[in-house]
């Protein structure tokens, strides 16, 4: 039995160049949300980045906006008897003040 143009198995849907386009396609964007995907589960994983705002070993003392309410706070803990001077000056060499 014969079969007419375009009903084999020769081109994808029926023949089509479009379809075998669109194939292509569909198959490149689903290989690129595979790729996001992975990049996206390494970065959420740590990914050997350090954490923004969290100081290192051995890194110098970090200055941010809120360094003088650190230092305000300490103040306040010294002068009401929390800490001792020698915590208050432990504090200050630690915010770098």
């Amino acid at each position: 039995m014969m079969r007419g143009y375009g009903f084999g198995y020769n081109n994808v849907m029926g023949g089509s160049v479009w379809g075998e386009i669109l194939m292509v396609l569909f198959g490149l964007a689903v290989l690129a949300g595979i790729v996001l995907l992975v990049i996206w589960a390494v970065r959420a994983l740590g990914g050997g980045h350090p954490q923004a705002g969290v100081r290192q070993p051995g890194a110098p003392p970090m200055r941010t906006d809120g360094h003088d309410e650190a230092v305000a706070v300490a103040k306040r803990r010294l002068a009401s008897g929390e800490i001792t001077p020698e915590q208050y000056a432990e504090i200050m060499k630690t915010l770098g003040g």
